[in-house]
């Protein structure tokens, strides 16, 4: 069997000291995480944060820099996440949106509020905002996508 981790990217994006996050469903809990999820076959990855963050929340995402890329290995299932983390704005909210299944709602929450609910899908949500508020920012310009042909 080939190991293969699960390409994914994630938004952080802040407004008066509080973040864009999802509540959702996943087996069975609710959990809270940036709006995030995989990258898609012949997509790069600054679409896939913006496509993303639209179906989870709503809101239209402008990424302003790479925040970090991470590499996570769940503990229960052994699977592991490579995570591309954009930090940017939000504009133009359609709060009448149907979001992707599983996500309960959109919200904003300050990294307290995220502390104490003690529910969040993984290690990955509290690292980034940390690495946000440290000001960690590298340009998209580090980002490239090849096109070839054969």
């Amino acid at each position: 069997m080939t190991w293969k981790p699960h390409a994914t990217v994630a938004a952080v994006v802040e407004r008066d000291g509080k973040f864009l996050m999802v509540e959702e469903e996943v087996n069975g809990e609710i959990v809270y995480n940036q709006p995030a999820g995989h990258l898609d076959p012949d997509e790069d990855l600054i679409d896939a944060v913006i496509r993303e963050t639209q179906e989870e929340t709503g809101w239209k995402f402008t990424p302003e820099a790479l925040l970090g890329v991470y590499l996570w290995q769940q503990p229960n299932t052994g699977r592991t996440f490579l995570r591309f983390a954009f930090s940017g704005t939000c504009s133009e909210h359609q709060p009448e949106q149907q979001l992707d299944e599983g996500i309960l709602q959109a919200l904003w929450m300050s990294k307290d509020e995220l502390q104490a609910s003690n529910k969040l899908r993984s290690p990955m949500v509290m690292q980034n905002i940390e690495d946000y508020l440290s000001g960690q920012r590298y340009p998209l310009e580090l980002l490239s996508t090849v096109d070839y042909e054969r």
